[in-house]
């Protein structure tokens, strides 16, 4: 066999699914790995990691339809249907700041794949819920696991793929979000329109939950650990440091969440990661879980079926052709621009829903604004929040500060849907919208003032060049 040629199946080994054979990883391996193309492996990942994103995001969008259900047949208050919508938000920041911290100390695989067990669970049980109440504290056991995924899956992702395509892997990982945005509102539709009982329907659409999460499971038990993550470990006992779990960091580097708040560079990065997810995630997922509801404000005499089938058209015609455009241009524009024109067009799109006269009372104005807010979403910071974290920052800390990243953006998650929710039957559509457009200028402002480009730069470049003396 050529040279070439043996290079690439130890790539291939590499990059497998099942534990790869015995040899050590070394910088070299890296960089071929760097300078490749996309395979069939990676491809491979991609499912296994994105499929995660798809259970996330139906049962995380899903749970606003429920609401809808349970309201009249539990005669819910308004704060317990907050919760009911908000707190897996909440538990999910937990989450990610737990896997993200055991990912970077054990390694990637040893925890990866019981976050899915969580979210079986989750949705399994809440399909059972006796009670509000009830279906309340389960939501939160499923929203732990939701966290739990965001960090590990990232960086997952980020360690296996090549320089010139890291962001586009990392990006259609996340966009696998858009599938479970679209399948939701179907599962809703059919379950509606087949005449169930409201009570059977919500508990249908729960349950189903557990299928994506269940059928993923055995698959990321057999993920093997990153290359780059093997490398860490194998420095561990040159370093001197063989007594400890998880990867030490040569002298000189980042050896821990101590080294990253040590470092002004590193630190002015994880509070622009964090920052500007926290703000986005008020604006998304506010809107998002909320979007019955938003469709019902400026549509008031649509059917529950009505109104679900056009949030479904809205999710269909603008929030998918963001996502894969997104993926798509992704490592040509880059991520801080990308991030910068999605926050600016969201503000000005639902400033115009505040400001413009009729602009949430007439069908025409509102999907076009609407429909252009997510389309931008998509195409901006819900995408690049996710993958910015995943790249700049040192291998030993990375699922860290991507967890403590994700945990801003869910705490901003649940205050964004627990205040509009709120706010909308109260304020109304359009000066809620007011501030959901200020919102999204902060976002903006943290982008130009806090982050990097680190498109097209290999991880190992980007960790050397951001440990040169601020």
């Amino acid at each position: 066999m050529s040279k070439a040629g043996r290079t690439r199946t130890g790539l291939q080994a590499a990059l497998r699914l099942e534990t790869p054979p015995g040899g050590p990883i070394t910088p070299r391996t890296l960089a071929q790995m760097d300078g490749g193309g996309t395979t069939r492996q990676h491809w491979r990942i991609l499912f296994v990691t994105g499929m995660g994103f798809f259970t996330d995001a139906y049962d995380l969008f899903i749970i606003g339809i429920v609401a809808s259900l349970i309201t009249s047949e539990w005669h819910a208050r308004g704060y317990q249907i907050s919760l009911l919508t908000s707190l897996a938000l909440l538990t999910s920041a937990f989450g990610a700041v737990v896997f993200g911290k055991i990912a970077d100390r054990f390694g990637r695989s040893k925890v990866y794949g019981y976050e899915m067990l969580l979210l079986a669970a989750g949705a399994i049980a809440s399909a059972f819920a006796p009670g509000i109440w009830w279906l309340i504290g389960i939501r939160g056991l499923l929203g732990f696991g939701i966290g739990g995924d965001y960090p590990v899956s990232a960086t997952i992702m980020s360690e296996h793929a090549c320089r010139k395509n890291r962001g586009r892997m990392v990006a259609l990982v996340f966009s696998m979000q858009a599938a479970g945005l679209i399948v939701g509102p179907l599962i809703a539709i059919v379950a509606l329109a087949t005449g169930l009982s409201h009570d059977y329907a919500w508990r249908i659409m729960l349950a189903l939950g557990a299928v994506p999460a269940l059928a993923v499971f055995r698959l990321r038990r057999r993920l093997s650990e990153t290359p780059r993550f093997q490398l860490a470990q194998q420095e561990e006992p040159a370093n001197g440091q063989s007594g400890r779990s998880g990867p030490a960091a040569p002298p000189g580097q980042v050896a821990g969440l101590r080294g990253v708040l040590a470092d002004r560079r590193l630190l002015r990065w994880l509070i622009g990661a964090s920052l500007a997810w926290l703000l986005f995630d008020f604006v998304y997922y506010g809107n998002t879980i909320s979007s019955r509801s938003v469709v019902k404000l400026a549509l008031p005499h649509a059917s529950l079926i009505g109104s679900t089938a056009l949030t479904l058209a809205i999710f269909a015609v603008a929030a998918l052709p963001g996502y894969v455009l997104a993926a798509l241009t992704i490592d040509r524009i880059g991520r801080r621009l990308m991030q910068t024109l999605g926050f600016a067009v969201m503000a000005a799109a639902f400033a115009g829903l505040w400001l413009i006269p009729g602009a949430t009372h007439r069908l025409a104005p509102f999907l076009v604004l609407y429909g252009v807010s997510y389309f931008f979403a998509e195409f901006g910071p819900n995408t690049t929040t996710f993958v910015y974290p995943a790249e700049i920052f040192p291998i030993r800390v990375r699922a860290t500060c991507h967890g403590i990243a994700a945990a801003a953006g869910k705490i901003g998650a649940f205050v964004g849907t627990y205040a509009l929710t709120s706010l909308l039957p109260a304020a109304g559509l359009a000066r809620t919208s007011g501030l959901v457009a200020a919102v999204a200028v902060l976002g903006l402002l943290v982008t130009v003032t806090m982050l990097p480009e680190p498109k097209g730069v290999s991880l190992e470049d980007l960790n050397d060049a951001r440990l040169r003396p601020a």
